[in-house]
């Protein structure tokens, strides 16, 4: 188990910054029911404890011609240190690669979310970069046909005391 040190503040916060990260501090104080400057302190610790990594946008891929997401599941040759750090690092590079895990239990070593245009830009991808990279020697491509949910929010509640 994770040791952690949050409040039932610091929680508050975290949900509240993981719905809008715009909210303004004066808003923030007030929904959590805190005074502003003591508030802003407790956001400054988190970032520097690093519970918050960072705060971003999010966009909206069909709107920016991105239509297509596909699983992709990526079998290497050897399994060794090299072989991986190898891929790990070409995989870095790819901007249409959202998410790149090592997983376990599949056929496969590592799981890719991907998102591009078309079909034509995925067929790209696979045959000019993915299957490229040394050491790949199976993928296998699974496409999104609707989306039923999608969140950047992570459960807390298993971090609340009472």
């Amino acid at each position: 188990m994770i040791e952690h040190n949050l409040d039932r503040y610091d929680l508050k916060i975290l949900a509240a910054l993981q719905q809008d990260a715009r909210i303004s501090n004066q808003e923030l104080a007030e929904h959590i029911g805190l005074s502003p400057s003591p508030c802003s302190r407790r956001v400054k610790q988190l970032e520097d404890s690093g519970y918050i990594q960072r705060q971003v946008a999010l966009l909206d891929s069909r709107k920016l011609g991105l239509s297509l997401t596909a699983f992709v599941m990526i079998g290497m040759d050897r399994h060794t240190p090299e072989r991986f750090a190898g891929f790990e690092s070409a995989i870095r590079e790819r901007p249409e690669v959202l998410d790149c895990c090592l997983v376990t239990g599949m056929d496969a070593d590592y799981q890719l979310r991907v998102v591009v245009p078309d079909m034509e830009h995925y067929q790209q991808l696979l045959l000019g970069h993915l299957t490229r990279i040394e050491g790949v020697s199976s993928v296998r491509s699974s496409f999104v046909l609707n989306q039923i949910k999608t969140s950047t929010e992570l459960p807390l509640d298993h971090l609340r005391t009472s």
